[in-house]
Order: C-alpha cells, then sequence, then structure tokens
C-alpha cells in the first residue's frame, strides 16, 4: 500500500464481499442467451434415448457380413425401411437387413451399421417399397460400427450444465433435454449517471471551457457488454440538490447498482460523496492503480455505489477492474476473476509504483505473445485506449521493467 492507499487486490474483495446475487427468475429459453443459469442442470433422461444410426446407411447382423469380400461378398435381404422418427417393426433375424437413416432407431436384432456406400447400392434420399429388396455388402464390420448407443453422450442425472453464462451451445443443449424456460439470476439493473458543469450531451453545441461527455457513452457500452440492463439516471450538475436527485432517481427505479464517473476526489464541488457520506455510507474512495486512484465504493439508501473517475481512461480501467466482477458477482457469478495471459515486452516501461493498467498492442510471434505501448498512458488519452487490444498489469512496487520481461495482460478485443 502506499500514502494509505487501498490496494486493488483488497479493494475489490471489499467490494464483492458486500454483494449479494440478485433473485432467480424463469425466463423462456430464447430469451435466456447471454444470462447465467442459476443451478446445475441434470439431464433428464439418457441420451441418445435409443440406440442410433450415425450414418445412412443398412442395420445389420456383425456375424452375417463375417466372411464377406468384394469376390464373394454377403447377400442380405430387405425386410423394411426406418426413417428418422418412426418405430422398427421387424426383429432382424439370420441374412436379414433393414435399410436406416440417420438418427434412425436401430432394429432389434441389429449389433452395426454399414454405410451405404460400402454396398452395391447408390440410393439418396427417400426410400420407397419398391426399391431393390437384396443388398451386397463387400466387406466385414465390428459390432457397435456406426451406432450412438443409449446414453453415448450423457446419462439421466448427470450434471450437463453448470453455472454459466449462456451461449447459444447451451441453449441447443437445454432445448435437447426438453427445457422451455430456464432459471436465470435477474439482469442487473445498472444506475448510470455522470457529474460535472463542464459536461455537453454530443450533438449540442460545445461552448468554451466545457467538453462532450464521453463516460456515459463508454460505460453504457460496457455495461450492456457484461450483460446489464443500463438505466440512464442523467447528467447532474455540480449542486447538492441535482445529485441527490438522481441519486433519489436511482432508488426509484429499482437499480441494483449505481454506477457514476467524477464527483469523489476532494475537490470543492464533489457532491457525490457527500450525498454518500449523508444518505448512505462510503467504504472506500483511494485505490493504489494506475490510472484511477480515485475510485469510490460504498452504498446510496443501501444500493451499492461504485464511483470511477472522470478522465476517460481512468473510467474504463475503473469499470474493468471493479464494474465488471460487481456485476458478474450480482449475477451470481461465484468466481468473477478475469483470465489473463502472459506476454512478453516488446520495450521497457516505468512506471510510479502504483498497480497500473497499461494501453497496449499485443501481437502473437512465435514464442507467444509481444506488447507495445500505445504512446503515452496519460488518464485523458481515449485515442490511445482505441488504438489497444489488451491491458498490461505492472504489480504495484514495480517502476521499471526491462524489454523481454513477462507481464500479465487483460485481452480487450
Amino acid at each position: 500500500m502506499s500514502d494509505n492507499l487501498l490496494s486493488v487486490k483488497d479493494a475489490r474483495a471489499r467490494l464483492l464481499a458486500s454483494l449479494k446475487p440478485n433473485p432467480i427468475e424463469e425466463v423462456p429459453l430464447l430469451q435466456a442467451l447471454g444470462r447465467r443459469l442459476a443451478e446445475d442442470i441434470r439431464a433428464p433422461f439418457d441420451f441418445p434415448l435409443f440406440h442410433t444410426s450415425s450414418m445412412d446407411g443398412f442395420a445389420v447382423r456383425s456375424a452375417d457380413l463375417m466372411a464377406a469380400s468384394r469376390k464373394k461378398p454377403a447377400i442380405l435381404e430387405v425386410i423394411e425401411t426406418i426413417p428418422a422418427g418412426k418405430l422398427p417393426e421387424h426383429k432382424l433375424s439370420t441374412g436379414q437387413t433393414a435399410r436406416i437413416m440417420t438418427g434412425a432407431v436401430l432394429p432389434e436384432g441389429a449389433d452395426a451399421v454399414v454405410p451405404v456406400e460400402q454396398t452395391d447400392q447408390d440410393w439418396r434420399g427417400e426410400f420407397h417399397p419398391t426399391d431393390v429388396l437384396r443388398v451386397a455388402f463387400f466387406q466385414s464390420v465390428e459390432s457397435g460400427a456406426y451406432i450412438r448407443p443409449v446414453g453415448e453422450d450423457y446419462r439421466q442425472g448427470e450434471v450437463i450444465l453448470s453455472k454459466r453464462r449462456l451461449r447459444p451451445q447451451e441453449i441447443g443443449l437445454l432445448a435437447m433435454v426438453g427445457y422451455k424456460t430456464v432459471p436465470v439470476y435477474r439482469r442487473v439493473r445498472l444506475g448510470l449517471f455522470s457529474s460535472g458543469d463542464e459536461l455537453v450531451e454530443p450533438g449540442e453545441p460545445l461552448p468554451p471551457g466545457k467538453i462532450y461527455d464521453s463516460n456515459a457513452y463508454t460505460l453504457a457500452s460496457l455495461g450492456e457488454k457484461y450483460g446489464a440492463d443500463v438505466v440512464w439516471l442523467g447528467l447532474a450538475r455540480d449542486h447538492p440538490a441535482q445529485v441527490h436527485e438522481t441519486l433519489e432517481g436511482g432508488v426509484r427505479e429499482g437499480v441494483d447498482l449505481l454506477l457514476s464517473t467524477a464527483g469523489v476526489s476532494v475537490g470543492a464541488f464533489d457532491y457525490v460523496r457527500q450525498m454518500l457520506e449523508q444518505f448512505g455510507k462510503l467504504d472506500f474512495w483511494r485505490v493504489n492503480m494506475r490510472p484511477g486512484k480515485p475510485i469510490a465504493f460504498g452504498s446510496y439508501r443501501e444500493i451499492p455505489f461504485i464511483g470511477l473517475p472522470g478522465n476517460p481512461v481512468s473510467a474504463f480501467v475503473g469499470f474493468e477492474v471493479f464494474v465488471r466482477p460487481a456485476i458478474q458477482c450480482l449475477e451470481g457469478d461465484e468466481n468473477p476473476d478475469r483470465q489473463s495471459v502472459q506476454v512478453r515486452l516488446g520495450q521497457e516501461i516505468r512506471s510510479d509504483g502504483r498497480e497500473s493498467y497499461l494501453r497496449a498492442i499485443i501481437e502473437r510471434e512465435n514464442e507467444g505473445y509481444v506488447a507495445q505501448l500505445t504512446g503515452h498512458q496519460g488518464s485523458g488519452n481515449l485515442h490511445s485506449l482505441v488504438s489497444a487490444n489488451a491491458l498490461l498489469i505492472v504489480p504495484s512496487g514495480v517502476k521499471f521493467l526491462p524489454a523481454g520481461a513477462l507481464v500479465s495482460a487483460w485481452i480487450l478485443d
């Protein structure tokens, strides 16, 4: 720790320890994409449910083909056609075969399937009763060939999905086992506002001394990227009554997490911090990191609050370090730590000893990833963040790293 600043690790731990997962709700399966599954899913039945063919071909008794060869093929009688979705009507006896489609139920007595390409037949598509009634097989087949046995994928009662964010493939698996609705954690409602007299809404004329509010758009986009429903609470000017009314708006909207930029440092007009101390509590407001030292965390009327710095890059980094895991924690994620990769520095790096998150471009080379900084690292230089595809993480206490040193990095793209 430096100058009584809280370490990033301790600050994040304190923040996450105070959060509880949102309630669970049932949603239609087609509305569950990107939501976090709230309970483990166990298979309600074996899958496949029955022995099925994995090819278009012929169901056979492997013993009938033991002596089959090109010179002396085995000739079997076709007794029926079994399309997918239809149960077999006959049991195979010695010297018999059945045409079978991919996914169709294997008839009793059969223990293998021979693909149509390995016979004297050249059919494609639907079978008809007038098709050839005898088929020549030119080679032997092993028992079990081209058969998907019962329970090959999973067995009844087996956990097939643990709590996770649902991707298209999980949606498909849930449909495969018959789920029409699915239990998920309620989506996080993220109440977002900016503060400051200097801010102007994009599209409006820009008076001298003012700047456009880029943070609102960056943070709203990040919130949506990580699955939150973003509730825009407005732009709070530097006046206690307006800041108070903006925070009250978040209470009325029923948000799960309040997020602001600027207004939490020691400036004369930083009324957000004042409102927190008056109507809630401030847990911490300075963290040993660069950029983004004035990170605030507390609560307003029992709603968790995170205050990010006003500089654009500081706000972005603060979101990735603190807000992203907070959203995931509220969604029931028990391990919201972000995965990192090891990269080799293509240049030397100097830092001030705080835990630093530096904008960089990383590229894959023969020996792994190599990183180069994207120019100067000022916390207002949003353009250098646009040029970056990663954040390099320089540990606390480290002030110099030579070219070739290994560091951890978060991939942004």
